[in-house]
């Protein structure tokens, strides 16, 4: 073998074993030189989940990632196309407020047997293991805040009916077991309609309509979220009740307007604003120390707000005093 030859020969191993070591370091938490974070939320329009998205991208940003932002709009093939599109890219980490608690884990599953690590905020899936974290709001907690202020609006008595977000989703029974654990306890609080509006203002809108015409005495409405209170409180105002107390979940602006206004009682706020930065911030930890160094799940407390504290109330976070 001559000279020339051998020192081919060695360039041609250096260069297996440095795409070979490369390969493998892409498969550990933070290796290669992956800097890019996605971030896939049920909607970038919504406020709650646009708040999410926006918080996300600007702490990792701040953390020296690139990031990109998708909405899956609650279909979990659309879920599934987008985090096979992270894996493609090579991302260091996926945040994902997921399409739906038994649908979403084969997704959460894919992305981690590819090496990329899964934060989810806000909803929760069925199966523990699959990702580095859950973090989501305590919604029982927060449910029962809201049923107590309900509750004291209507009085302890009269006819109400409840909106319930998306079955499918673990959050819409949750807050509803939170709401009855309240509510229930009062015997002259009787609920004449429980009906899903599936998160959306337009369909709250209908179907609060429908309720008013069954049930004119009607005198409160309590949501599983915001968008629907507002949807409600819509129906309410087409309708010429004034008298009617609504009680919602999420903290939005939208609400805290209405509360100012005097067309809402109360909102519940879940702060996902620092949920989507507390993810990002999780990712990082884990992507250079390959562990977070708290439980998989993790739950953050919800704060009433009312006349009282609405003014503190700004993208879905509370300002101090």
């Amino acid at each position: 073998m001559t000279g020339t030859t051998r020192t081919r020969l060695v360039l041609v191993v250096i260069g297996i074993v440095v795409v070979v070591g490369a390969a493998l370091l892409a498969l550990l938490p933070g290796g290669g030189d992956r800097r890019l974070m996605v971030v896939i939320t049920p909607s970038l329009d919504n406020p709650f989940f646009g708040q999410e998205a926006r918080a996300a991208e600007q702490r990792a940003r701040a953390l020296g990632y690139e990031t990109l932002s998708f909405s899956h709009g609650d279909d979990a093939f659309r879920q599934n196309e987008l985090i096979e599109s992270a894996i493609a890219r090579g991302a260091a980490a996926i945040v994902l407020d997921n399409a739906g608690s038994d649908a979403s884990v084969a997704a959460v599953l894919k992305a981690k047997a590819s090496g990329i690590p899964t934060f989810l905020i806000d909803r929760e899936i069925s199966s523990r293991g699959a990702a580095v974290a859950q973090i989501v709001s305590n919604n029982f907690q927060g449910a029962t805040l809201g049923a107590e202020a309900f509750a004291e609006a209507m009085g302890g008595e009269g006819t109400y009916a409840e909106l319930v977000g998306r079955e499918s989703d673990t959050n819409a029974g949750i807050r509803s077991q939170g709401y009855h654990a309240v509510l229930d306890r009062y015997p002259g609080l009787t609920m004449v309609s429980r009906q899903s509006a599936n998160w959306d203002q337009a369909q709250a809108f209908t179907v609060t309509q429908s309720i008013l015409q069954a049930h004119p005495d009607v005198k409160g409405i309590i949501a599983g979220n915001d968008t629907m209170a507002l949807g409600a409180i819509a129906a309410l105002e087409s309708a010429g009740r004034s008298d009617v107390a609504v009680v919602g979940f999420d903290g939005s602006n939208d609400a805290r307007d209405a509360i100012l206004a005097g067309k809402m009682v109360a909102t519940v706020l879940q702060p996902a604003h620092r949920q989507a930065q507390y993810a990002v911030e999780l990712a990082d930890r884990y992507l250079r120390t390959a562990e977070t160094g708290m439980p998989e799940k993790q739950l953050m407390e919800c704060f009433l707000i009312d006349r009282g504290n609405a003014r503190r109330l700004n993208d879905f976070a509370l300002a101090p005093r």
